[in-house]
């Protein structure tokens, strides 16, 4: 979610963020943005203080006083005691204007890793899938998956998002570490190992569902989680 008045800086994140294979929305105002943050639970924020409608380190509390959702404070405003007094107020980062899209996206990736890591020290279990990455195993029914790294970090990476839609894009940011995208292939290959290994196929799935054109999502196969059906990519990483 990115919450800026300014135009054109919001349009250039939201495209520069989209083409990075996150889904990105924006706002020209902080309670406008406020309403979307409560609603969608984006996985992180930008926002500016310099707002319209209410400072942007008053919005910072008041989003503080409802999610724990990162944010990432891009400002004009370089004083000291600014600086402190926002991160103080709860902002996971401070950049200040000007900036590039990659040190956006860089630092976007720095506090999705840092928030997403105590939720992954706690094992994830869909259907009979448990994910446990304190002992970086996988289990289906009981039965050890023997899964390489990088299909354990895909796995994890679908299953900290169960149910819902995460591009290839995003993955190849995640897990391969490829910001700028890279080869479709090497999800696909390692998808169909993981498929494999579930006992299932991408012409007859259970757990790992392909949404044609817009990514993959982990789900229950006993129905659990068809009311979280998205049909747009994984929310608002950005």
């Amino acid at each position: 979610m990115v919450v800026e008045d300014d135009a054109q800086i919001r349009a250039t994140l939201v495209r520069s963020l989209t083409e990075r294979g996150y889904g990105a929305r924006g706002s020209a105002t902080g309670l406008d943005g406020l309403s979307v943050i409560v609603d969608s639970h984006p996985d992180a924020v930008l926002l500016d203080l310099g707002l319209p409608d209410i400072d942007g380190e008053n919005l910072l509390r008041m989003i503080r006083a409802v999610s724990t959702v990162p944010v990432v404070v891009i400002t004009a405003r370089d004083e000291d005691d600014q600086i402190v007094r926002t991160l103080d107020a709860g902002a996971d980062d401070y950049v200040i204007k000007p900036f590039s899209a990659n040190q956006i996206a860089a630092r976007l990736r720095a506090v999705l890793r840092r928030s997403l890591s105590p939720q992954s020290e706690e094992a994830i279990i869909v259907g009979g899938l448990r994910i446990d990455p304190s002992t970086r195993q996988a289990m289906l029914e009981d039965r050890d998956l023997g899964l390489s790294r990088k299909e354990f970090d895909l796995l994890h990476a679908l299953a900290i998002r169960r149910g819902r839609v995460v591009t290839k894009r995003q993955l190849l940011a995640e897990v391969w570490d490829q910001p700028y995208g890279g080869a479709d292939n090497t999800v696909d290959v390692h998808l169909s190992w993981v498929r494999r290994k579930l006992g299932e196929s991408a012409l007859d799935p259970r757990y790992l569902r392909t949404v044609h054109g817009v990514g993959i999502r982990l789900v229950d196969p006993s129905g659990a989680d068809d009311d979280r059906r998205d049909a747009e990519p994984d929310g608002a990483e950005g």
